[in-house]
Protein backbone atom coordinates (compact mmCIF):
# COMPACT_ATOMS: atom_id res chain seq x y z
CA UNK A 1 0.00 0.00 0.00
CA UNK A 2 0.74 3.65 -0.32
CA UNK A 3 1.87 5.50 2.15
CA UNK A 4 0.72 9.25 2.07
CA UNK A 5 3.22 10.25 5.06
CA UNK A 6 6.23 8.91 2.97
CA UNK A 7 7.83 11.27 0.24
CA UNK A 8 6.31 11.38 -2.98
CA UNK A 9 8.34 9.08 -5.14
CA UNK A 10 9.60 10.72 -8.96
CA UNK A 11 9.20 8.66 -12.05
CA UNK A 12 11.32 9.83 -15.29
CA UNK A 13 9.48 9.13 -18.37
CA UNK A 14 12.13 7.76 -20.90
CA UNK A 15 9.69 7.54 -23.82
CA UNK A 16 10.51 6.89 -27.35
CA UNK A 17 12.55 4.17 -28.99
CA UNK A 18 16.22 4.70 -29.20
CA UNK A 19 17.59 2.03 -26.70
CA UNK A 20 21.38 3.28 -26.91
CA UNK A 21 19.82 6.54 -25.57
CA UNK A 22 17.25 5.89 -23.02
CA UNK A 23 19.78 3.51 -21.73
CA UNK A 24 22.54 6.21 -21.15
CA UNK A 25 19.57 8.31 -19.35
CA UNK A 26 18.71 5.20 -17.22
CA UNK A 27 22.64 5.11 -16.37
CA UNK A 28 22.89 9.40 -15.61
CA UNK A 29 19.22 9.25 -13.67
CA UNK A 30 20.77 6.54 -11.19
CA UNK A 31 20.29 8.17 -8.07
CA UNK A 32 18.36 11.47 -8.69
CA UNK A 33 14.59 9.34 -9.28
CA UNK A 34 13.28 7.27 -7.58
CA UNK A 35 12.10 4.87 -10.91
CA UNK A 36 12.09 4.83 -14.62
CA UNK A 37 8.75 4.87 -16.72
CA UNK A 38 9.15 2.53 -19.77
CA UNK A 39 6.13 3.25 -22.40
CA UNK A 40 4.66 1.25 -25.25
CA UNK A 41 6.90 2.68 -28.24
CA UNK A 42 9.68 0.75 -26.73
CA UNK A 43 8.59 -1.80 -25.42
CA UNK A 44 6.99 -2.60 -29.30
CA UNK A 45 10.62 -1.84 -30.70
CA UNK A 46 12.94 -3.75 -28.48
CA UNK A 47 10.80 -6.44 -25.96
CA UNK A 48 11.62 -7.63 -22.59
CA UNK A 49 14.65 -7.99 -22.79
CA UNK A 50 15.84 -4.14 -23.23
CA UNK A 51 13.35 -3.88 -20.06
CA UNK A 52 15.65 -6.25 -18.52
CA UNK A 53 18.75 -4.27 -19.47
CA UNK A 54 17.67 -0.94 -18.03
CA UNK A 55 16.01 -2.88 -14.80
CA UNK A 56 19.17 -4.36 -14.11
CA UNK A 57 20.12 -1.05 -12.52
CA UNK A 58 18.21 -1.87 -9.91
CA UNK A 59 15.70 1.19 -10.10
CA UNK A 60 12.19 0.13 -10.01
CA UNK A 61 10.62 0.17 -13.26
CA UNK A 62 7.15 1.41 -14.62
CA UNK A 63 6.24 -0.36 -17.31
CA UNK A 64 3.35 1.88 -18.62
CA UNK A 65 1.88 -0.19 -21.34
CA UNK A 66 -1.80 0.48 -20.64
CA UNK A 67 -3.15 -2.49 -21.39
CA UNK A 68 -7.16 -2.93 -22.62
CA UNK A 69 -8.43 -5.45 -24.52
CA UNK A 70 -10.90 -8.65 -23.37
CA UNK A 71 -10.31 -9.57 -19.69
CA UNK A 72 -8.43 -12.78 -21.05
CA UNK A 73 -5.97 -11.28 -23.18
CA UNK A 74 -5.31 -8.71 -20.60
CA UNK A 75 -4.92 -11.31 -18.20
CA UNK A 76 -2.36 -13.06 -20.37
CA UNK A 77 -0.69 -10.06 -21.19
CA UNK A 78 -0.24 -9.44 -17.06
CA UNK A 79 1.34 -12.64 -16.47
CA UNK A 80 4.11 -12.56 -19.47
CA UNK A 81 5.19 -9.48 -18.13
CA UNK A 82 5.14 -10.63 -14.67
CA UNK A 83 8.70 -12.00 -14.48
CA UNK A 84 10.12 -8.71 -15.70
CA UNK A 85 9.20 -7.73 -12.09
CA UNK A 86 7.79 -3.77 -12.93
CA UNK A 87 7.09 -2.13 -9.90
CA UNK A 88 4.06 -0.62 -11.65
CA UNK A 89 2.20 -1.60 -14.75
CA UNK A 90 -0.57 0.09 -16.39
CA UNK A 91 -4.14 -0.66 -17.61
CA UNK A 92 -6.89 0.97 -19.03
CA UNK A 93 -9.74 1.75 -16.11
CA UNK A 94 -12.24 1.72 -19.29
CA UNK A 95 -11.51 -1.60 -19.95
CA UNK A 96 -14.41 -2.21 -17.91
CA UNK A 97 -14.82 -4.75 -14.36
CA UNK A 98 -14.26 -7.51 -15.80
CA UNK A 99 -11.12 -6.88 -17.55
CA UNK A 100 -9.50 -4.43 -13.99
CA UNK A 101 -10.89 -7.65 -11.93
CA UNK A 102 -9.15 -10.63 -14.44
CA UNK A 103 -5.86 -8.13 -14.09
CA UNK A 104 -5.51 -7.97 -10.87
CA UNK A 105 -6.17 -11.85 -10.33
CA UNK A 106 -3.38 -13.08 -13.17
CA UNK A 107 -0.84 -10.26 -11.13
CA UNK A 108 -1.69 -11.81 -7.61
CA UNK A 109 -1.36 -15.90 -8.89
CA UNK A 110 1.55 -15.32 -11.23
CA UNK A 111 3.58 -13.27 -8.14
CA UNK A 112 2.72 -15.90 -5.93
CA UNK A 113 3.90 -18.75 -9.05
CA UNK A 114 7.09 -16.72 -9.57
CA UNK A 115 7.69 -15.80 -5.94
CA UNK A 116 7.79 -12.22 -6.77
CA UNK A 117 6.22 -8.96 -5.20
CA UNK A 118 3.20 -8.33 -6.77
CA UNK A 119 3.43 -6.01 -9.67
CA UNK A 120 1.24 -2.80 -8.53
CA UNK A 121 -1.78 -2.08 -11.53
CA UNK A 122 -2.41 1.21 -11.50
CA UNK A 123 -6.08 2.47 -13.86
CA UNK A 124 -5.62 4.73 -16.38
CA UNK A 125 -8.74 7.27 -16.34
CA UNK A 126 -8.41 10.63 -19.13
CA UNK A 127 -5.11 10.90 -20.78
CA UNK A 128 -3.84 14.38 -19.94
CA UNK A 129 -3.39 14.89 -23.27
CA UNK A 130 -7.21 15.07 -23.73
CA UNK A 131 -9.77 17.92 -22.72
CA UNK A 132 -13.37 18.41 -23.01
CA UNK A 133 -14.02 18.60 -26.44
CA UNK A 134 -11.34 15.48 -26.91
CA UNK A 135 -14.38 13.80 -24.98
CA UNK A 136 -17.20 14.91 -26.61
CA UNK A 137 -15.99 14.01 -30.13
CA UNK A 138 -15.72 10.21 -28.52
CA UNK A 139 -19.14 10.43 -27.43
CA UNK A 140 -18.02 11.11 -23.62
CA UNK A 141 -20.48 13.86 -21.79
CA UNK A 142 -19.28 15.80 -19.12
CA UNK A 143 -15.70 17.29 -18.11
CA UNK A 144 -12.48 15.38 -18.09
CA UNK A 145 -12.85 15.51 -14.21
CA UNK A 146 -16.34 14.10 -14.26
CA UNK A 147 -15.02 10.76 -16.38
CA UNK A 148 -12.31 10.41 -14.46
CA UNK A 149 -14.56 10.03 -11.44
CA UNK A 150 -16.51 7.89 -12.96
CA UNK A 151 -13.64 5.67 -14.24
CA UNK A 152 -11.73 5.77 -10.58
CA UNK A 153 -14.72 4.51 -8.58
CA UNK A 154 -14.79 1.81 -11.25
CA UNK A 155 -11.23 0.64 -10.51
CA UNK A 156 -11.33 1.10 -7.36
CA UNK A 157 -13.89 -1.62 -6.68
CA UNK A 158 -12.57 -3.74 -8.90
CA UNK A 159 -9.16 -4.09 -6.49
CA UNK A 160 -6.74 -1.75 -8.77
CA UNK A 161 -3.81 -0.57 -6.49
CA UNK A 162 -4.07 3.14 -7.39
CA UNK A 163 -4.89 5.17 -10.74
CA UNK A 164 -2.98 7.75 -13.12
CA UNK A 165 -5.13 11.31 -13.67
CA UNK A 166 -4.09 14.50 -14.30
CA UNK A 167 -2.84 16.57 -11.17
CA UNK A 168 -6.45 18.38 -11.32
CA UNK A 169 -8.43 15.46 -10.49
CA UNK A 170 -6.15 14.39 -7.37
CA UNK A 171 -8.25 15.51 -4.15
CA UNK A 172 -11.11 14.34 -5.79
CA UNK A 173 -9.57 10.69 -7.07
CA UNK A 174 -8.43 10.61 -2.58
CA UNK A 175 -11.80 10.87 -1.79
CA UNK A 176 -12.44 8.25 -4.39
CA UNK A 177 -9.82 5.59 -3.11
CA UNK A 178 -9.16 6.36 0.74
CA UNK A 179 -5.68 6.68 1.63
CA UNK A 180 -3.69 3.63 1.03
CA UNK A 181 -3.76 3.65 -2.85
CA UNK A 182 -1.73 5.25 -5.09
CA UNK A 183 -2.23 8.05 -7.43
CA UNK A 184 0.38 8.85 -10.13
CA UNK A 185 0.45 11.75 -11.63
CA UNK A 186 1.53 12.57 -15.31
CA UNK A 187 1.37 16.25 -17.10
CA UNK A 188 3.67 17.26 -14.51
CA UNK A 189 5.82 20.28 -15.32
CA UNK A 190 8.44 22.64 -13.46
CA UNK A 191 7.96 26.16 -12.78
CA UNK A 192 8.15 27.90 -15.54
CA UNK A 193 8.72 25.03 -18.11
CA UNK A 194 6.19 24.87 -21.11
CA UNK A 195 3.24 22.61 -20.96
CA UNK A 196 3.86 20.86 -24.34
CA UNK A 197 1.05 18.53 -25.46
CA UNK A 198 0.16 18.31 -21.72
CA UNK A 199 -3.33 19.73 -21.54
CA UNK A 200 -4.07 19.34 -17.85
CA UNK A 201 -0.66 20.03 -15.79
CA UNK A 202 0.29 21.27 -12.59
CA UNK A 203 3.98 22.01 -11.16
CA UNK A 204 5.69 18.79 -8.76
CA UNK A 205 5.05 21.03 -5.49
CA UNK A 206 1.60 21.52 -6.46
CA UNK A 207 0.92 18.07 -7.05
CA UNK A 208 2.61 16.89 -3.67
CA UNK A 209 0.60 19.09 -1.89
CA UNK A 210 -2.91 17.76 -3.71
CA UNK A 211 -1.87 14.27 -2.14
CA UNK A 212 -0.40 12.66 -5.35
CA UNK A 213 2.15 9.48 -4.26
CA UNK A 214 4.27 9.53 -7.48
CA UNK A 215 4.94 12.08 -10.14
CA UNK A 216 5.91 11.17 -13.69
CA UNK A 217 8.24 13.45 -15.82
CA UNK A 218 9.53 13.26 -18.77
CA UNK A 219 10.67 16.39 -20.95
CA UNK A 220 12.31 18.67 -18.20
CA UNK A 221 14.52 16.18 -17.40
CA UNK A 222 15.39 13.98 -20.49
CA UNK A 223 15.63 17.25 -22.96
CA UNK A 224 17.87 19.50 -20.15
CA UNK A 225 21.52 19.78 -20.53
CA UNK A 226 22.27 18.15 -16.99
CA UNK A 227 19.15 15.76 -17.16
CA UNK A 228 20.18 14.54 -13.15
CA UNK A 229 20.60 17.82 -12.33
CA UNK A 230 16.94 18.77 -13.78
CA UNK A 231 15.54 15.70 -11.69
CA UNK A 232 16.77 17.00 -8.78
CA UNK A 233 15.65 20.21 -8.95
CA UNK A 234 12.18 18.38 -9.13
CA UNK A 235 12.94 16.52 -6.20
CA UNK A 236 13.49 19.90 -4.93
CA UNK A 237 10.07 21.35 -5.39
CA UNK A 238 8.24 17.92 -4.27
CA UNK A 239 9.96 18.17 -0.89
CA UNK A 240 8.33 22.15 -0.86
CA UNK A 241 5.19 20.72 -1.36
CA UNK A 242 5.04 17.58 1.02
CA UNK A 243 6.46 20.37 3.77
CA UNK A 244 3.37 22.25 3.34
Amino acid sequence: MSDQSSPAALFCALDGRDAPTINALAENLHGAVDGLKLGLEFFCAHGPDAIRQVSARGVPIFLDLKLHDIPNTVAGAVRSVAPLAPHFLTVHASGGDAMLRAAVNAAGEEAHRLGLARMRLLAVTVLTSLDRDDLQAMGVDGSPSDQVMRLAELAHNAGIDGIVCSPHEIAEVRSVLGPDKDIVVPGIRPAGSAAGDQKRSATPADAVRAGATALVVGRPITQADDSAAAARLIKAEMADGQAD
